[in-house]
């Protein structure tokens, strides 16, 4: 699964590797992304544009927001066959922007782990959203990030790991409308990655500050 992330960089740095123009609210570098927040995706919509969407998809068809508390993420292998995903994946796709992740490796006690690319400051999820319009009129747009078994590499930490595009894919992620080339981008991430040990104070999301970076022996 993937339960946190991280996405530091400066704006400029984050426009200039995605080829966008700024976004719908300022942008604010984040070291401990959760779910329920409001956080930065390109959607296939407003490619051009960063957009500001709450972590855990909510259906249009729900029948209140709390469905995207259990919707975090997105299995690869099912989204052609269930309801919530089937739509999206052929309409609604997004990037998630980010620079690491955060995963918990089982060894008697929870560790967790941040994990990155060697070749690359800047990566994205592969990810899905939607928009909800509540009874009195207003709208929640949120997205999932879609998850796939793990790496080699992963595999040490965890069985699963997020789907991480690669760069020639990005484009593709959001522009194709043939569902069988895009599931096939939904595999793990052949590239070299690299991960260390943090403190447990990623653990809480209220710990949104530099030193949940940090490497721990």
């Amino acid at each position: 699964m993937c339960g946190r992330f991280s996405l530091t960089v400066n704006e400029a740095e984050l426009n200039e590797f995605f080829e966008t123009s700024g976004g719908d609210a300022p942008y604010v570098a984040r070291y401990n992304c959760a779910p329920t927040q409001m956080l930065a995706v390109i959607t296939n919509e407003k490619p051009r544009q960063l957009s500001y969407f709450k972590w855990g998809l909510i259906p249009g068809w729900a029948k209140d927001p709390s469905t995207g508390h259990k919707m975090i993420n997105a299995r690869a292998e099912t989204l052609s066959e269930k309801p919530s995903y089937k739509t999206a994946l052929r309409t609604r796709r997004c990037l998630v922007p980010a620079d690491a992740f955060y995963e918990w490796r089982q060894n008697g006690d929870k560790i967790p782990y941040r994990i990155f690319l060697k070749n690359s400051r800047l990566f994205a999820f592969a990810g899905l959203w939607d928009r909800w319009r509540a009874p009195d009129g207003s709208e929640i747009s949120s997205f999932t990030i879609i998850t796939t078994g793990a790496n080699e590499f992963m595999q040490a930490i965890h069985n699963r790991m997020p789907v991480i595009l690669n760069r020639e894919d990005e484009k593709l992620w959001l522009g194709s409308n043939n569902a069988g080339e895009l599931l096939e981008l939904l595999k793990p991430y052949p590239g070299e990655m690299d991960a260390f040990p943090v403190s447990k104070l990623v653990n809480s999301p209220a710990n949104d500050f530099p030193e949940v970076m940090v490497p721990v022996k």
